[in-house]
């Protein structure tokens, strides 16, 4: 049943300029990390942290879906919100499989032309290229992914399910979080994952451990935060997320200076390690949210520099962020396979990551201007009646 009053509600609800900012910087990262022994790399989170950029758009992905469609349900129209959430997930899987399609032909002609079979190893397609028929089927029911391309099909999991999850959220927010804590805490008591190609493997992202950062966050955009901020900001939590960030930062420092890794007492390794991506590892989980609480407490949403010239790059990039990540993902590649054939200088990483980011804020400006055309159409209406009388 429709709720007018929650209705009239919903006009009040305004871009979240932060968001946009941050999953630009995610784009970013993300495109960087994807370019082997890159030292513009070093610029990104996962070195100097537990968590990287997955975690960024995983959470800010399930804040958008909590802060612009629990007050659509809220406010009776359920199936709105389910038929654009689907639509969404819908062209997130046509978005997969073009890109599937068109990374694989990119690196199987860089492959021949280059003669060159190690990039088809690197690149995780080396069985599609022997076996295109069984590989298609495959890659089609997300089973098969190669390297850089496991992402998305979490996102399109997390989403086409979050209008049930919703439903929930809005009816029992906090037992639906309690239900997705539970889900979590037995996905990696009993190895609960999805089958992935070839047999025996399974998802790089484990959607039943991950989906409980995505609940979260849409608990926090369906209003949640605002029920625990004062907790959250208090000065012993903001301490605690400080200490929590410095010992992660120490802990990976012991993974590029070897000399570090023996002052870590042997007791403190077997605890930490491993830290799981795959499942969500509470030392990622913890981290990434500590980092998030100093987040939010610096940046408030009407942050001075939210408006200013130098951020616009990024929040141009984080308001298309499912064509510039396709986009990143080729010339990550392109600029992997630049380095590797020709040469590795400091200056020429330096070259190919500031193209890169140049041409992904090139592309996202088309895009911006793109959507600024109007779209001009013609009606063409059917006359029955008219059609009766001839007939």
């Amino acid at each position: 049943m429709i709720n007018p009053n929650a209705l009239a509600g919903l006009r009040r609800i305004e871009r979240d300029v932060r968001l946009d900012l941050f999953r630009g910087i995610g784009l970013w990262m993300i495109f960087l990390d994807h370019i082997p022994h890159d030292v513009v790399s070093w610029l990104t989170l996962r070195n100097y942290g537990f968590s990287d950029a997955a975690e960024f758009f995983v959470f800010i992905s399930g804040y958008l879906v909590g802060f612009i469609y629990a007050p659509i349900i809220r406010a009776g129209l359920f199936f709105a919100a389910a038929k654009r959430l689907l639509r969404r997930a819908l062209q997130m899987y046509v978005a997969h499989i073009m890109l599937f399609l068109l990374f694989t032909a990119q690196i199987a002609r860089t492959v021949r032309r280059f003669d060159n079979p190690l990039y088809e190893d690197e690149f995780n397609i080396h069985n599609f290229l022997e076996h295109p028929d069984v590989l298609i089927g495959q890659a089609i029911t997300l089973r098969y992914k190669p390297v850089n391309l496991d992402v998305l099909p979490l996102y399109i999991t997390l989403v086409a399910t979050a209008p049930f999850m919703l439903w929930c959220l809005v009816r029992r927010p906090n037992l639906t979080l309690a239900a997705s804590v539970v889900l979590y805490a037995f996905s990696r008591w009993f190895d609960w994952n999805v089958p992935s190609y070839p047999a025996g493997t399974t998802w790089y992202f484990n959607p039943f451990c991950w989906q409980l950062l995505f609940v979260f966050a849409a608990w926090c955009g369906n209003g949640g935060f605002a029920l625990i901020a004062r907790w959250v900001w208090s000065r012993a939590v903001m301490w605690l997320a400080v200490a929590w960030l410095v010992f992660a930062f120490l802990i990976v420092m012991t993974w590029h200076i070897p000399a570090l890794a023996a002052l870590v007492p042997k007791w403190m390794i077997k605890v930490i390690y491993p830290i799981d991506k795959t499942d969500l590892d509470l030392f990622r989980l913890t981290h990434f949210l500590a980092l998030a609480t100093w987040v939010s407490y610096l940046v408030p949403r009407d942050w001075p520099p939210l408006k200013a010239r130098w951020t616009f790059p990024m929040r141009l990039c984080g308001r298309h962020s499912l064509p510039i990540f396709c986009l990143g993902v080729f010339l990550s590649f392109s600029a992997h396979w630049i380095l590797m054939q020709y040469t590795r200088g400091v200056w020429e990483q330096l070259a190919v990551s500031a193209a890169g980011i140049l041409i992904m804020i090139g592309f996202a400006w088309l895009l911006e201007r793109t959507n600024e055309v109007p779209d001009l159409f013609v009606e063409v209406l059917e006359n029955k009646e008219a059609g009766t009388e001839s007939a």
